[in-house]
């Protein structure tokens, strides 16, 4: 238990100082960008018909602390930040705490249950096929991943949307209904948003599961060759319980620590899925920011969280891991 402690103190310094990196580094690009939050507001509001000279951009930037030293203002944006704090949107001008709410908890849970949907399934159909020697269901299975992973989610939005108008009528976009979806949160608010939110969880697991599926039938081919299991397999020891004991526990190592580039893929590919299907969640702010408004307080709030999210699922698969393989916490303690 001490040494369990020990590996999990060490993973959490490592964690938060990627934290500290990634934000610096989010921060310098957020710098980077020609003109500063004070010249792209002015600016805006400039097209909208107000007059706007140079010392209202002096009195702008005054304003928002932005003739202050970089590192300063780095400080102040990362202590903020994990507070939960990432101050005023550029172009909409209100608080990014607000204007997210619970939209990116929302976009981080339909990736997380994609991927739990994906792993659900590759699991143990790659377990299943890796140790079979049909030849119909080994070319069935791959002809499906293949196929995941060559048909785009996007693709796959929009032909399940022209068949249930075709057929049905409804569109299927949104995650709530009408009625629903500026209302306060309720047990009815929740079942509304289950009824939805199924379909973009699909359409990010399709090519997630089909990903998935290829790398645990290679882990688990490589790992049922070898002599531990030959030798488990002269002992007596046959069917599940020698698939679960000995290859799946070694070959699902692999993919328990790859969750977090897993969850990152899956949120790459939501910002499209978001616009097609008119999801008004962070993957829709971010292309909104990024590619419309160039509004990089809130893309840069939204990239943060994001990463925030990814080193705290890789903490967590750290010390599952370093529970079913005591090795791996020997080796950092080491």
């Amino acid at each position: 238990m001490r040494q369990l402690a020990q590996f999990a103190m060490i993973r959490a310094m490592f964690a938060m100082l990627t934290l500290v990196i990634v934000s610096l580094i989010v921060f310098t690009l957020m710098e980077l960008v020609p003109g500063d939050c004070a010249e792209r507001y002015l600016a805006f509001k400039n097209t909208q018909g107000s007059g706007i000279s140079v010392q209202d951009i002096e009195n702008e930037r005054i304003r928002l602390g932005l003739d202050k030293p970089f590192a300063q203002r780095w400080a102040l944006w990362i202590v903020n930040a994990f507070q939960g704090e990432f101050g005023n949107s550029c172009i909409l001008r209100v608080d990014i705490a607000q204007l997210l709410g619970t939209k990116f908890w929302l976009s981080l849970g339909v990736c997380l249950a994609s991927l739990a949907l994906a792993y659900a399934i590759a699991i143990p159909v790659g377990i299943i096929s890796a140790a079979s020697r049909s030849a119909v269901m080994n070319n069935s299975l791959k002809f499906i991943s293949y196929l995941g992973l060559a048909m785009p989610n996007f693709l796959l939005a929009l032909l399940i949307m022209l068949f249930s108008t075709v057929y049905f009528g409804d569109t299927l976009t949104g995650l709530f209904s009408k009625e629903y979806r500026d209302a306060p949160w309720s047990f009815d608010k929740f079942i509304d948003l289950l009824k939805h939110a199924w379909l973009p969880i699909f359409i990010l697991g399709w090519s997630a599961t089909a990903f998935a599926l290829q790398t645990v039938r290679a882990l688990m081919s490589d790992e049922i060759g070898k002599l531990y299991v030959t030798a488990a397999a002269a002992r007596g020891v046959s069917g599940r319980k020698l698939l679960w004991r000995y290859p799946a526990r070694h070959a699902l190592g692999p993919i328990v620590n790859s969750l977090g580039f897993d969850l990152n893929r899956v949120f790459n590919e939501l910002p499209i899925v978001a616009l097609i299907l008119t999801l008004t969640d962070a993957g829709a702010l971010l292309i909104e920011s990024l590619a419309r408004s160039n509004d990089q307080q809130l893309a840069g709030a939204i990239i943060f969280l994001l990463t925030a999210s990814i080193v705290a699922l890789n903490f967590f698969t750290d010390l599952l891991l370093s529970v079913l393989d005591p090795r791996i916490r020997k080796s950092i303690i080491r």
